[in-house]
């Protein structure tokens, strides 16, 4: 399991004791990777988590993609660190992998906080079979990084998705209501949001559209 955290001092033990509770009975390692928060957030991990892996300044992407190379386990769960996804619903996507035989499972948010995120997951999510293009909140199996030799880059999650679904793999939903947000945003914390999201539904498309023209043209791109 892997979460990646910036300023989440306060959550974190909460965090972890959800976790620890959702997962019980399961074999598992929680991995969290900090991305050099000044509140202190990775000395307050380490008191609760497996690993804890310090990064520099590097962003949420990436330092989610750090703790997806570090992990180990069959099965890679990914969640936010800010509670905003429910732990209590591991379970379920955990078992929709095992039991249904999903080699990707999204839990998709049934309403969306930006108009970018909401365009981009009624075109290019609608073709992916999700409601929620940029949800973190995922399980996938491991085998597929080596098998589609993915680049770890910023719409890697959305990559996952777009070569699962052209090579036949079976990609799974599960919808929840999200939790109030704990801090309204700012404007300009907005529009910054909707800008990285339209470039990173623009860079998919490219990806998939590229993806699908090799599958046409009887080339193995992945």
């Amino acid at each position: 399991m892997v979460t990646a955290a910036y300023n989440e001092a306060e959550n974190v033990p909460k965090l972890a004791e959800r976790l620890r509770a959702a997962l019980k009975g399961y074999d598992h390692e929680i991995i969290l990777v900090d991305d050099s928060s000044p509140d202190g957030t990775a000395a307050v991990a380490a008191k609760y988590f497996d690993r804890v892996i310090v990064m520099n300044n590097v962003g949420q992407t990436a330092s989610l993609l750090e703790g997806i190379k570090e992990a180990s386990g069959d099965l890679v769960v990914t969640i936010d660190a800010d509670l905003e996804n429910p732990p209590e619903l591991v379970p379920g996507i955990i078992k929709a992998a095992r039991d249904m035989g999903c080699d990707v499972v999204v839990a998709s948010r049934t309403w969306l906080p930006r108009p970018a995120e909401v365009i981009a997951s009624a075109t290019l999510g609608r073709l992916l079979g999700v409601r929620d293009l940029f949800s973190n909140f995922r399980v996938f199996r491991r085998s597929l990084l080596a098998d589609y030799n993915l680049k770890l880059g910023e719409t890697f999650g959305c990559e996952l998705l777009a070569a699962s679904r052209l090579r036949g793999a079976k990609v799974c939903e599960v919808l929840y209501r999200p939790p109030p947000r704990r801090r309204s945003p700012r404007i300009g914390g907005t529009l910054k949001a909707n800008i990285r999201a339209t470039l990173a539904w623009l860079k998919c498309a490219y990806f998939y559209v590229g993806l699908s023209t090799a599958k046409a043209l009887g080339l193995n791109a992945v």
